[in-house]
């Protein structure tokens, strides 16, 4: 995978117009209805000319969201995360890679163990 999953990227094939509300929702992991009721409310307020800017500029500026970005759901929701809290994506992984690591050393424990209950099962089945 060459693309950069932390990149913000224009999703056309989800948009209504360019993408951008579409390209913006995925980049927070929003809903993208939520994303384009926002953008209107804030031109009707009083952004008319600015927001319309904004939003052609970033159309012309961000790349396409590159075909099969993410693998599954579940790593779409992680690298949203990520772009959203950094911080809090890399304590949930390492908090994930202790979590494997005490299960496996109390596999290791339980395997090696001369007295444990697995090692009793295995003499009484031979």
């Amino acid at each position: 995978m060459t693309a950069s999953r932390t990149k913000f990227y224009v999703d056309k094939p989800n948009g209504k117009w360019l993408g951008v509300c579409a390209g913006i929702a995925d980049y927070t992991g929003m809903d993208v209805t939520l994303v384009r009721v926002g953008l209107v409310v804030l031109t009707v307020v009083g952004g008319f000319p600015w927001t319309l800017l904004a939003y052609g500029l970033v159309a012309w500026m961000a790349d396409a969201k590159p075909y099969g970005l993410y693998d599954s759901p579940e790593d779409e929701k992680f690298w949203q995360g990520v772009r959203t809290n950094p911080t809090r994506s890399t304590a949930e992984v390492r908090s994930k890679f202790r979590d494997i690591d005490r299960r496996l050393a109390d596999i290791e424990t339980m395997y090696t163990s001369r007295h444990s209950r697995l090692a009793d099962e295995i003499d009484s089945l031979r």
